[in-house]
């Protein structure tokens, strides 16, 4: 529990359209996820309106990180270890603006963003709180 491999299973069966997505984010919830630091900060990115943690399940797919998207491979890597529940009921909330987490960001086929909505993150700091029907599984 919490190696991050049941997550990269979880999130390629949402990927192939097949998987519950509560289960999906309970194991997000349970995985140890990796953040890489940046300027003394926890590594984000801006997209969408939205401020993205930017997590990986192990050390292979923050190495791939590194030598796809963050362009500096060879540089040395500092990184916290963080439960996924503390990243979305502690971390998130603490940033301040629309926050979600994005999992293995440089793997094309394996990424998930897990993004600022009711059932993900607390209702105080979800996007969607104050729309009706939000969150709500269809």
């Amino acid at each position: 529990m919490g190696d991050g491999a049941a997550l990269v299973e979880r999130i390629a069966e949402r990927r192939a359209g097949v998987g519950d997505p509560r289960a999906l984010v309970g194991e997000l919830r349970r995985t140890l996820v990796l953040v890489p630091f940046d300027r003394g900060g926890l590594w984000t990115a801006e997209f969408g309106g939205v401020r993205w943690v930017c997590g990986f399940t192990d050390e292979a797919a923050l190495a791939r990180f590194a030598e796809e998207g963050a362009g500096a491979a060879s540089r040395s890597w500092e990184y916290a270890v963080f439960r996924g529940a503390r990243l979305l009921d502690e971390i998130i909330p603490a940033m301040g603006v629309p926050a979600g987490v994005a999992v293995n960001v440089a793997d094309p086929d394996g990424s998930m963003l897990f993004p600022p909505v009711v059932g993900i993150v607390p209702d105080v700091v979800a996007v969607d709180a104050d729309v009706p029907g939000g969150g709500q599984q269809r």
